[in-house]
Formats: structure tokens, sequence, C-alpha cells
């Protein structure tokens, strides 16, 4: 059996409101346009080589009920006016040779601004700690972000570029709300 290594990814979100939390989810996937097919969660490495892409992109190379890997966060709540917020923060190094990493945070009560932030920190913070000892760089991971240059920096050759898509939303009474971002692998 060969391996299965995604070439390209791309990033949905959406929400959704029904007064069965299930149907809630559903209404959240079809926003994001996934419902069609068969989800199967997987952990947070981007394959070297792997490249994001647009969503339509993306999109046009699936087919109903094909199986597809994704990254999810999610979350729900039952109670009127509460915000739901989840978020993907992504973090990939400039020499596609490394791996990048993606990070899922969900919260109640955070901004779609603060919660982005915060996903790519956390993405960009799990990424140098795994490259940092693969490169034989020892740093302090709370200086990784250089103000300077603007980005996070891991080593002298190393920089990540780092992005988020967060889906925030209110709750309403009587009914579930849910929030979901999410990256999808294409193979």
């Amino acid at each position: 059996m060969s391996a299965i290594v995604p070439s390209r990814f791309f990033l949905t979100k959406g929400k959704g409101q029904h007064k069965e939390k299930l149907a809630s989810f559903e209404q959240a996937l079809r926003e994001a346009g996934i419902a069609p097919f068969n989800l199967v969660k997987a952990s947070s490495i981007i394959p070297p080589h792997c490249r994001l892409i647009s969503k339509e992109e993306g999109l046009k190379l699936l087919k109903p009920g094909q199986i597809l890997f994704l990254v999810l966060s999610e979350n729900a709540t039952d109670e009127a006016q509460r915000l739901v917020t989840a978020s993907i923060g992504v973090a990939i190094p400039n020499d596609s040779n490394y791996y990048g990493y993606l990070s899922e945070h969900h919260q109640f009560g955070q901004e779609e601004k603060e919660a982005g932030e915060y996903a790519e920190d956390l993405a960009a913070y799990m990424l140098a700690t795994t490259l940092g000892v693969n490169l034989g760089v020892d740093f302090d991971t709370e200086q990784i972000w250089n103000e300077q240059k603007n980005t996070y920096q891991i080593s002298d050759q190393v920089t990540l570029t780092t992005k988020n898509i967060t889906q925030t939303t209110h709750g309403k009474k009587g009914l579930w709300t849910t929030a979901i971002a999410a990256a999808i692998f294409i193979p």
C-alpha cells in the first residue's frame, strides 16, 4: 500500500444553527463547502512541498462521497448570545523541504482577530519546537517572533509564514450554534 501524502491543502470555515446539535454541525459543514464528503480527522503536519491553494480551486478537485483528511476546529453552544470561535492556524517554513504545522483553536468569548492571532502563534510555536530540535537549534520559544522582520524565525535560514482562518458566531435562544474552521488535505 502506498503512502497517502497530500500535495495541496485549502482552508475553509462555516457556521450553522439548528435545534439539533448534529444538524447545526451539518449546516456549518455546508457553509464551508465540505458537507458532501467523508471527513477523517488528521493531526497537524503539512507535508513538505504541500501547497496552500484557494478553497474554490480545492473544491473543484473533489468528488461527493470522497474521503477527505482534514484538521478541524469546532465549537458549539446552545446558550443565547454566547460567542463561539473556531480557528485554524498555519505555519509554513520558507524552505518547502521542511514540513509545516496546523493548529486547532476553539474558544468561547474570543473575537476573530484575537483567536486568529492565537492560532497562528500556536502553530508557529509547535513547528518551531519540533523543527528547532531537528535543526539542532537551541532557542527560546518565546523569542521566535522577529519584530524587525515581522516574521517568525527559527534559525538564520528558516523563517515561517503564518496565516489563519477563523469563524465566529453568536448563539441564539433555542438553537444549537456551531462554528468550524478546517484545513482540507488533497492527495
